[in-house]
């Protein structure tokens, strides 16, 4: 079966890339940056079987691509990301059946599965493999950066530096696993521990502790509370890989 060909429009940013990068796996995909005369020249070159926007940071172009889209290339099925916002100032373009958002955060398994759909290909077909889902939760802003650059090849990673971040962020995405700070300010890690055992959707979630407090009280009490585990601070790589391994039942 020929390859299916997907258009990525928008501008290079780090979602652009990411869906790139993903995509590229399993389609053709071509890169368009630029306004709707750009797209109109790339639509007739590669004639894609879908175009994929990225709404991200563009505004500006992007009416201008709707209305080509809509007019010139009615047959093509055009899927967008973007959140509400985005979402609502294009809403006339969602009422037919050419376009759909998907609104961020979105996982890049659910970007496959809907270009499959939209271009009627078997998604079982493609031997996707969907990532576990790890929440890290710490209000050390470089940590979360580093921890999130360690693991982003092997798991889809959300970021809260906050206790009530982490619970909208579990409300919209159920995490497979909780990488958790201790000692947080306002909200610390106790209380969002307490609150995640204390709802029936959340309370099987499997929840590692992060202290940088060693000493044998403090731990005595981190273990009090029975977490699936526990990290001291500074966390090597080698050690957290390997404890997400053996928590997650991975090879």
């Amino acid at each position: 079966m020929e390859q299916k060909k997907i258009l990525i429009v928008g501008i290079m940013n780090e979602t652009t890339n990411d869906i790139n990068v993903c995509l590229g796996k399993y389609f053709t995909v071509q890169l368009c940056f630029g306004g709707p005369g750009v797209l109109d020249g790339m639509m007739k070159i590669v004639k894609p079987d879908l175009v994929l926007i990225n709404l991200v940071e563009y505004y500006v172009e992007a009416a201008g691509a709707f209305h080509l889209l809509s007019k010139e290339y009615k047959e093509t099925p055009v899927v967008t990301i973007g959140n509400s916002r985005e979402y609502e100032m294009f809403l006339p373009f969602y009422q037919g059946e050419q376009f759909e958002n998907l609104e961020r955060p979105v996982s890049k398994i659910n970007v496959l599965r809907k270009c499959c759909y939209r271009m009627k290909v078997d998604p079982d077909s493609m031997n996707f493999v969907k990532k576990k889902q790890i929440l890290i939760v710490d209000d050390d802003a470089m940590w979360l950066r580093t921890a999130k650059e360690w693991l982003k090849d092997k798991y889809e990673v959300t970021l809260a530096t906050s206790g009530t971040q982490a619970m909208t962020a579990i409300g919209k995405k159920k995490p497979d696993l909780i990488l958790l700070d201790y000692e947080m300010p306002v909200c610390n890690g106790k209380q969002v521990f307490e609150m995640i055992c204390a709802d029936e959707f959340t309370k099987e979630i499997p929840v590692v502790f992060l202290t940088g407090v060693s000493d044998k009280e403090h731990i005595a009490e981190v273990l009090m509370l029975k977490p699936a585990g526990y990290l001291l601070k500074p966390v090597a790589y080698q050690k957290l890989v390997d404890v997400l391994k053996n928590e997650l039942s991975e090879k």
